[in-house]
């Protein structure tokens, strides 16, 4: 078994190639997994941020390989995925349209069962640049169970009577829908730095609150800052974290160590 970088108090954080770690993990042992893949969107091109025009790359790790490589990287991670899961478990997995349909299709060839398709809108996304396209403020996050007949968690009552303030398109005590409108990192959430992709800490809590029970034991593949992970141990879930960036991992125990003080 691969050595922690960082353990504490359930939150643990590993330096490893997701596709390694996971082949050596203990099967069915992960309760939910959330993956935000590389979006191989790394291509020289140019975004609108905090009024500035800045590029788009974010590392190597960002940059398309060709469809056959982004799809067949895509396939074995997902497959990894799957070994570890619980049969009742679930997988969420966030992404564009450079990323998602080609996730979509491998979850589905490989067995697993969709649950719903979600759309995060970002009522404050960037514009568009060119002028040419719609200006892009969603992405799509795919939920998925690891067997069709298994039986997963879903806490109904909690995500219909529950409080998010945060969602002006949830209505109080109806069901929730798929369309949830959160927005972008705050400036908080990035005060000890930033990772390019980094998701909210809301969208993060409520993935996790809809279907985990405290105790449950929450991966994530690709950790990046490890906003899953704060997710999870704010509501008493253990972590994993995997990442190939040291710098990143070194920013996921700040925000976590903050928490603890």
């Amino acid at each position: 078994m691969i050595k922690p970088y960082y353990k504490k108090s359930g939150f643990r954080l590993y330096h490893a190639d997701a596709l390694d770690f996971l082949a050596k993990s203990k099967p069915e042992s992960v309760d939910m997994i959330f993956a935000d893949p590389p979006y191989n969107l790394s291509n020289g091109g140019f975004t609108v941020h905090a009024g500035k025009m800045v590029s788009v790359n974010k590392g190597d790790w960002d940059k398309s390989k060709g469809f056959k490589d982004d799809y067949d990287f895509h396939y074995k991670w997902l497959e990894a995925c799957k070994k570890v899961l619980k049969p009742g478990g679930t997988l969420w997995v966030s992404g564009t349209y450079h990323s998602i349909y080609q996730c979509g299709h491998a979850i589905q060839g490989l067995g697993y069962h969709i649950l719903n398709d979600i759309a995060w809108f970002k009522q404050n996304a960037s514009p568009n640049l060119s002028c040419r396209f719609f200006t892009a403020s969603h992405e799509t996050i795919i939920w998925a169970r690891k067997e069709k007949k298994a039986k997963h968690k879903f806490n109904y009552g909690l995500m219909k009577n529950g409080e998010w303030p945060e969602d002006f398109l949830k209505k109080p005590n109806k069901q929730m829908r798929s369309v949830w409108s959160i927005n972008t990192p705050r400036p908080a959430e990035k005060k000890f730095g930033k990772h390019p992709t980094q998701k909210p800490i809301d969208l993060l809590v409520r993935i996790v609150l809809a279907s985990t029970e405290k105790g449950d034991l929450v991966l994530d593949p690709f950790a990046g800052s490890s906003t899953t992970g704060i997710a999870a141990v704010l509501n008493d879930r253990k972590f994993i974290g995997i990442d190939l960036e040291k710098k990143y991992l070194d920013l996921s125990i700040k925000r976590f160590e903050d928490l603890t003080r």
